[in-house]
């Protein structure tokens, strides 16, 4: 019998390639998936189209799109009218980081996670071959995984819902090779952060020339269309 068989677990879903592996990753490990995505007003909202077909590829028994309209504050190329770099990738935060903004999410999806009596909660983070977020890095998992036994009603009777990052430590290629061994049809996820008005990845903004690079070194076939190459 699987470990986690009939358990709950809420997978914070983008529609992104991590964010599908990570729920793939759940599902594998018995849990019984609720899916959480986002409609913050992003710029790539296309990606919410590609969060349903994930969805209903993970079998999840419900999923959630929650409408929290980040436009109103700003402050990032997805959320305020500010061109998206094509420039490639760097060593500062970028402007496509949006404030605070996995903060925000999981607190909404610890929030439905309780509600909902699931035990853990899944998220596709990684901080090797990411963009440079600080809200992707494990210290600040960590600590969101003690504010989380501290702020509810589970943590304080002694049963904390857990923070599961199981794609943390991986690069693209790895998560890449992760989703060809779950056997995941990765052509239905989405990363690109300046869709094309065709429906083509542009192919040049961080999120492409990872998505690119990870396939390219992990060795296996992109099935991504994008608008240009790197």
């Amino acid at each position: 019998m699987v470990a986690n068989q009939g358990k709950f677990a809420v997978v914070l879903l983008s529609g992104g390639l991590d964010s599908m592996v990570a729920g793939a990753l759940a599902r594998e490990a018995g849990y019984r998936l609720l899916a959480l995505s986002i409609d913050y007003n992003q710029r790539h909202r296309v990606e919410l189209q590609a969060a349903s077909r994930v969805a209903k590829s993970l079998n999840a028994m419900r999923h959630i799109v929650l409408p929290l309209d980040l436009t109103a504050f700003g402050g990032s190329a997805l959320t305020a009218d500010i061109a998206v770099p094509k420039s490639g990738v760097g060593g500062d935060i970028p402007i496509t980081y949006v404030p605070a903004r996995n903060t925000i999410f999981l607190s909404l999806t610890l929030g439905l996670a309780e509600v909902a009596g699931a035990s853990d909660i899944f998220i596709g983070v990684n901080a090797l071959d990411y963009s440079g977020y600080p809200d992707c890095r494990p210290e600040f998992i960590d600590a969101f995984q003690t504010m989380a036994a501290l702020a509810t009603k589970a943590g304080v009777e002694g049963h904390p819902i857990r923070i599961k990052t199981p794609l943390q430590y991986m690069s693209k290629a790895d998560i890449v090779r992760e989703a060809d061994r779950l056997g995941l049809d990765t052509g239905i996820s989405w990363s690109c952060y300046d869709p094309t008005p065709d429906g083509k990845h542009c192919g040049l903004c961080d999120s492409c020339r990872l998505r690119s690079k990870g396939y390219q070194e992990a060795g296996l076939p992109d099935p991504t269309l994008y608008a240009a190459r790197p």
